[in-house]
């Protein structure tokens, strides 16, 4: 039985009064969620004021990124012990704008998954095609080779530690979303490769989330596939009711399935 996650990834945006500001409208409106867990992954500068915020809340807290060595000359970075240090539980790694703009590869991104278990936190490891990759057909190509290589030398328990994120680079702030069909396509691939990986029991128990422009107003489609496990969620977790709503359509998407 897999509870759905919903993440809201909100990027580079907001100073910290209004983070603090949307910490607290989802503090007053998720009081006692039901069927569902939920995480933010605010920047890097609002993460004590979000922390703060949230403390003794069901709602996680996350990191957007970290380094893969816990100490060191790397100006600008941050390091997974920091981020434990700060209370957060989870960190999102390989999304495809760190890949695209930062040029992080497969094997840094690996190493990144294994500092995040080092210190605690789960890596939300991100997968995804272009839309030319999708346009060749090579989409399994592309998530199997990010899969393979996100994890990479980790043991079954500690892939069991992980979770992971189909996010169609395609899709991302484009407002165009991938079809409940294509994305329940593309998890129910990862989950086969999962079981080829580490085991048909660690594939059945990992969460796969859907990422590319989920809405409220998409959300219910989404939530309605069994292979989908929840939602990373950006722009549209930049706003309270917007953000809200997606967690209690996760949660009766679950709900329906009998999960």
């Amino acid at each position: 039985m897999r509870t759905p996650l919903v993440i809201g990834n909100w990027k580079m945006h907001g100073t910290v009064a209004e983070a603090r500001a949307l910490a607290g409208a989802l503090r007053d409106g998720l009081k006692r969620p039901r069927g569902v867990e939920v995480a933010v992954c605010p920047p890097f500068t609002a993460l004590p004021a979000v922390a703060e915020t949230l403390a003794g809340t069901p709602i996680a807290v996350g990191g957007q990124n970290c380094h893969w060595e816990d100490t060191g000359a790397h100006t600008g970075e941050i390091a997974a012990p920091m981020l434990a240090d700060l209370g957060c539980r989870l960190v999102l790694l390989g999304h495809s704008e760190r890949r695209r703009e930062m040029g992080e590869t497969d094997e840094q991104i690996a190493r990144k998954v294994a500092a995040a278990l080092r210190h605690n936190l789960t890596p939300v490891l991100c997968v995804g095609e272009t839309a030319e990759e999708r346009r060749q057909g090579l989409t399994f190509t592309t998530v199997e080779g990010q899969l393979r290589a996100g994890l990479v030398g980790l043991e079954p328990a500690a892939v069991t530690r992980c979770v992971l994120a189909y996010e169609p680079v395609w899709a991302i702030g484009t407002g165009v979303n991938a079809t409940p069909g294509q994305a329940a396509e593309v998890h129910g691939y990862l989950r086969g490769l999962l079981s080829e990986v580490t085991s048909k029991e660690v594939a059945q128990r990992l969460r796969i989330l859907y990422g590319g422009s989920v809405k409220a107003d998409n959300a219910d489609a989404l939530m309605a596939e069994a292979e989908i496990d929840g939602a990373l969620v950006g722009g549209a977790s930049l706003t309270g009711p917007g953000f809200i709503a997606i967690v209690r359509k996760a949660a009766r998407g679950a709900a329906s399935r009998g999960e």
